[in-house]
């Protein structure tokens, strides 16, 4: 590793952030071109590697929701009137067509006229809908879209929140009844408890806090970290429990690389921005074992391993776009809290990745990722998963750090 004197580092840490500042906008401006639904508004359920959407493709919430947010965040941050025009698309598709007027909540998905396709009522997605309503908020100053992430927070303290023995349930009916699926997706486990979702609920409130500074709300999100203190956190190897019973029995000792350094800078953020002196101390304590975790999972060529199973020692081959702008973020927040500059390298070094691999250079936005051979992973480019808020969220972190 190279050792870097202060001025190859500020050369260094500025080029960063110019870079950071072109892809933003470069990102966006392909959203904007390729996704919008012309003829049943909204934005298209899926575009595919070549650019070419599916009209006859499902809608998703955490699709629009973080639209939603990605162009609201932007638009605080650069100020462009098209950003905020994006994000009045996005918030008045996800009012018109998403918001269940009869039993609250949002629906999981609709068809691509608009219809009711899947009315559960799953509470990652909910936990999106209040994140990117909190940040068009800020943009929008309405105070009805802050009414609706209010009310999105009340029936998830309402039905998901285990009152017994804590923590929040992943999934219900449409009616908010007990469901035997819960899983988010195919690849989940079908547990009570994850992770993944008392992650997204925790980044949630914060955001919702970040404009409405509740008590109780408050209290919320310090049980959260609690949660992630006294379970979540594995304090042996420093990775995360992905799933769990209702009894808070560890159910997997799958690792997900891309979520642990994800958790490693974002649990710091949302202690931060409560102003809990004991939370920030904790978890700025914890940031750095995290992210030494997750980085057990990088490739020489500076990419992210998607996940590895330790019982069968399996590593899954393939390098998904989504961990490597966590990791941009998480690395180079371990580097400002040590200021080792090991983790400047691997922050770096994931971007390097991403401009070699991940990047479409030619068609614009991030590939879904590559196999171990480096071939593109054939999924959507743009669709119900992949969506422009980790990448364009690490353009606007790390704009701000540096």
């Amino acid at each position: 590793m190279i050792v870097l004197n202060e001025d190859m580092k500020q050369e260094l840490l500025l080029r960063y952030k110019a870079e950071m500042r072109k892809e933003l906008d470069d990102i966006l401006s392909y959203w904007m071109k390729y996704t919008v639904d012309e003829v049943h508004g909204g934005f298209c359920g899926s575009v595919n590697n070549h650019n070419i959407s599916d009209p006859d493709a499902a809608k998703g919430i955490v699709l629009h929701a973080r639209i939603l947010w990605s162009f609201s965040a932007a638009y605080r941050l650069a100020k462009q009137e098209e950003y905020f025009v994006f994000a009045q698309r996005a918030y008045h598709y996800i009012s018109d067509f998403f918001f269940d007027h009869e039993f609250g909540g949002v629906y999981w998905s609709v068809e691509a006229d608009g219809k009711l396709l899947d009315g559960k009522k799953q509470i990652y997605g909910l936990a999106f809908c209040i994140y990117g309503l909190a940040e068009y908020y800020k943009v929008c100053n309405d105070s009805s879209v802050l009414d609706k992430a209010i009310e999105l927070y009340k029936l998830i303290e309402q039905y998901s929140f285990d009152k017994k023995k804590n923590g929040y349930i992943e999934a219900f009916t449409r009616e908010w009844n007990e469901i035997a699926d819960l899983r988010l997706s195919e690849k989940d486990n079908n547990e009570r408890k994850t992770m993944n979702t008392h992650l997204h609920v925790i980044e949630a409130y914060a955001n919702l806090f970040s404009v409405w500074p509740d008590d109780e709300l408050k209290d919320r999100i310090s049980n959260l970290l609690q949660l992630f203190d006294e379970h979540f956190i594995n304090k042996n190897n420093y990775h995360l429990h992905l799933f769990f019973d209702d009894d808070w029995h560890s159910k997997s000792l799958l690792q997900s690389y891309g979520h642990d350094i994800e958790a490693a800078w974002l649990l710091q953020q949302c202690a931060e921005i409560i102003n809990d002196e004991k939370w920030i101390k904790q978890f700025r304590l914890y940031a750095l074992p995290i992210a030494d975790a997750a980085a057990e999972g990088l490739d020489k060529d500076g990419g992210l391993w998607y996940e590895y199973e330790p019982a069968e020692n399996h590593l899954i081959n393939e390098k998904h776009s989504w961990p490597q702008a966590e990791a941009m973020i998480g690395f180079f927040n371990a580097y400002r809290l040590s200021g080792h500059e090991k983790y400047l390298q691997y922050s770096l070094h994931s971007w390097e990745f991403v401009k070699k691999y991940i990047r479409d250079q030619k068609g614009g936005e991030w590939f879904w990722g590559v196999n171990k051979d480096y071939s593109l992973m054939e999924k959507d480019k743009a669709g119900f998963w992949k969506c422009p808020y980790h990448n364009s969220r690490a353009c606007i972190e790390l704009m701000k750090r540096i």
